[in-house]
């Protein structure tokens, strides 16, 4: 007698889902995701609160960030995690463009399941993406201009590039304002893209509008007691070193004394030791010392009796961008001060911002370091506001680098759409059906846009998508009147570099969880009890 009992391969608590099963798992999990950030997207778009639990519990985030979002929201679904890490991807090569990536992924997703529904094979969908992919990067790439040969034309798209990244953002209120610091902070690097020169400091107190942008370093450390508050000509010797006297360092020793005597000797022994160890610091001729750890009393006392500014406790961000921006070179050992390169500046001196004393390094070797301070009413305001000032620093240093520009507003979406049509019309077969989907999931994002402002999206794209069959390329959605305008007298204006890189994310990310026919969740590893508790 035969056994109908099926065959299991994989160990008891593993997992497998197969074929439709798994296919319908991946597309559930990926639109959730879209959902969860569509209404985020556009300038009329809501924000999120993120509310910690575990060590941080109760702290609260609010934002409109999708990265942000995503990174904070656990998932467990396999093709949500890959559109969580894509938007990641997204967030460090270009800095904006997460949540329409997310959105546009998980609009992919959207269609292919009625696709496959209609009994088409995912690899005939995927041959249709490939090609309205093509068509449509193609149709992105001619619309594009380039300025970057006229300055005074260059300097207004890039204003025009930070208006449209902040007008969905919570500086959208000041986006004039802060749309200028960002531009003059990126415009100080002289197209190098260091970003790292740029230093974002937040402080509460005052308003969004009193951010400003300090042409120095500053660094949020006071000197020690007795020391200089301003050195002129300074020499820098940057340090991570320990400098603490006030622990016996013999590891996993004990040391047993039988007076008191013998303690003070310890004692005399480790402060002759760091009196060394600054003698060898001061060898260097150097009239500041900034070291990324604690500078504790007695060393901090010498450092005060031979005039030196010394500064503790730099933190490592702090103190990495302080060695590229001073021209130094961070040690650790003191040996030899002819081979360590030294930091220089004009000026050091304090300043105060609201309640807060901070050190401004003015003249520094390289000349387009800069700090943005940001001030703000609540802590939550000032992280959203680092955020997206972030994001606007990130697009228009990508700008500097690939200088093409597009217009914004739904209108490249709306024009690789209408591209797309186009080959889905002169396509025979089935795949002519993945085409158009695509479409539709381009069509989505301008959509999404209208919906997010309260205005009628089904007439906004109709009319966007009737403008631009008649060659109307500059059209896109105007959120202000809630009507179809002309992006280029609007001056709403995205960066080529973040749509491209939108349409080539998403179609692959969706690509990627398309093939997916089998999902398997391995056994999780046993722990081996400890013998001494069996």
């Amino acid at each position: 007698m035969v056994s109908l009992n099926p065959v299991r391969i994989l160990k008891n608590e593993a997992e497998e889902e197969k074929g439709e099963i798994a296919r319908l798992s991946s597309f559930v999990g990926a639109i959730a995701i879209g959902d969860l950030v569509k209404s985020t997207l556009g300038p009329k778009g809501m924000d999120k609160i993120l509310v910690a639990h575990g060590r941080s519990a109760g702290q609260v985030e609010v934002t409109n960030d999708g990265a942000t979002i995503l990174k904070a929201v656990g998932v467990d679904n396999p093709a949500a995690k890959i559109l969580v890490d894509m938007s990641r991807v997204q967030d460090d090569e270009v800095g904006d463009g997460t949540t329409s990536v997310t959105v546009f992924a998980s609009e992919l997703l959207r269609e292919a399941e009625k696709l496959i529904e209609q009994k088409l094979h995912p690899q005939t969908i995927i041959a249709g993406w490939r090609a309205a992919t093509q068509a449509a990067r193609s149709a992105l790439i001619a619309a594009a201009q380039d300025n970057s040969q006229n300055v005074d034309k260059f300097r207004e798209d890039l204003m025009n590039i930070a208006r449209t990244t902040l007008s969905s953002k919570i500086l959208s209120q000041h986006k004039e304002y802060f749309a200028k610091l960002a531009v003059d902070a990126v415009m100080r690097l002289k197209g190098s893209g260091e970003m790292t020169a740029i230093q974002l400091i937040k402080k509460t107190g005052g308003t969004l509008e009193e951010s400003f942008l300090d042409e120095g370093f500053l660094l949020d450390k006071k000197p020690g007691v007795h020391q200089p508050k301003r050195v002129e000509n300074a020499k820098i010797l940057i340090a991570n070193t320990p400098m603490d006297t006030d622990k016996i360092k013999v590891f996993g020793s004990s040391i047993k004394v039988d007076s008191m005597a013998k303690i003070a000797e310890l004692e005399v022994a480790e402060k002759e030791k760091m009196k060394d160890k600054v003698n060898k610091i001061l060898s260097h001729n150097c009239n500041v010392f900034i070291n990324r750890q604690l500078i504790y009393n007695y060393p901090e006392q010498l450092f005060a009796d031979a005039g030196v500014m010394a500064i503790e406790h730099a933190d490592f961000d702090g103190i990495e961008r302080l060695a590229l921006v001073t021209g130094g070179e961070i040690v650790s050992t003191f040996d030899n001060p002819d081979l360590v390169k030294m930091g220089r500046c004009d000026l050091i001196e304090q300043i105060m911002i609201g309640e807060d004393t901070l050190l401004r390094f003015s003249g520094v070797p390289l000349g387009e370091a800069c700090t943005i301070v940001i001030r703000g009413a609540t802590q939550q305001i000032i992280d959203e506001a680092e955020r997206s000032l972030h994001d606007a620093l990130c697009v228009l240093t990508a700008t500097v680098k690939e200088t093409r520009v597009i217009y914004g507003g739904g209108c490249s979406e709306t024009l690789m759409a209408t591209a797309v049509y186009k080959l889905a019309a002169e396509t025979p077969g089935k795949e002519a059906m993945a085409i158009e989907a695509f479409a539709r999931a381009l069509l989505q994002l301008p959509t999404t846009i209208a919906d997010n402002a309260g205005y009628d999206s089904a007439q906004l794209v109709s009319e966007l998508r009737a403008g631009h069959s008649q060659g109307k390329n500059t059209l896109g959605l105007n959120m202000y009147e809630g009507k179809v305008g002309c992006m280029k007298e609007l001056g709403i204006t995205e960066s080529f570099a973040v749509k491209r890189q939108v349409l080539m994310s998403a179609s692959e990310a969706a690509e990627m969880i398309l093939r997916v026919d089998n999902i398997i969740k391995c056994a999780p590893r046993k722990r081996v009890p400890d013998r001494g508790y069996c």
